[in-house]
């Protein structure tokens, strides 16, 4: 695989509660262990955000919500098998991970991953990873690697090589609150 190096750096950063810049199914993201609260609370620094506002994490396999969810509604994994755009779904009931990626209201945002490198990483990885804009707050995601701001760049551990050069430019993911009740609420299409 081209990327291996990436994945070999990225797992020594990750282990250790760094940072990566990495290209995901969506956007370039600012990463880190989902598991690791003073890894995350880097990010929010890094990015000047609130520690209010929710990142999401990204999973490999679709069984794996089965472990930071507490109720999930089942019925989520014959809608997402559906879906073809890469969709972070909001679940109650948020578990197993830093507190601090745990929203007010005890939810979470995950997003399964179909790209080679993050479920590639994330696989080898064995632990969910955060993935946020590689953005400061308030200014616009960066559509392709060449848009990332210098002080994003300078503030992670490791900036994976892998995809810099497409210039396709990437959009955000669709967001669903999954709600307990099986219904759920589109927050962005």
């Amino acid at each position: 695989m081209e990327f291996l190096h990436d994945i070999e750096e990225c797992l020594r950063v990750l282990q250790s509660g760094g940072l990566i810049l990495y290209p995901t199914d969506t956007i370039w993201g600012i990463g880190c262990d989902a598991t690791n609260p003073s890894a995350v609370e880097k990010i929010f620094q890094l990015k000047k955000r609130s520690d209010k506002k929710a990142m999401i994490i990204l999973l490999a396999d679709e069984k794996d919500i089965l472990k930071y969810v507490t109720q999930p509604d089942l019925k989520v994994f014959d809608y997402i098998k559906d879906i073809k755009k890469p969709t972070t779904f909001i679940y109650e009931g948020g578990i197993g991970i830093a507190d601090n990626l745990i929203n007010e209201d005890g939810s979470i945002a995950i997003r399964i991953v179909n790209e080679i490198f993050c479920k590639t990483l994330i696989k080898r990885f064995r632990k969910p990873i955060v993935s946020t804009s590689a953005n400061i707050s308030g200014y616009p995601s960066p559509l392709v690697f060449n848009d990332i701001d210098t002080i994003i760049k300078n503030g992670v551990d490791y900036i994976v090589q892998y995809r810099q050069d497409d210039l396709s430019p990437a959009t955000p993911s669709s967001i669903i609150k999954w709600n307990i009740d099986g219904s759920f609420t589109i927050i962005r299409s």
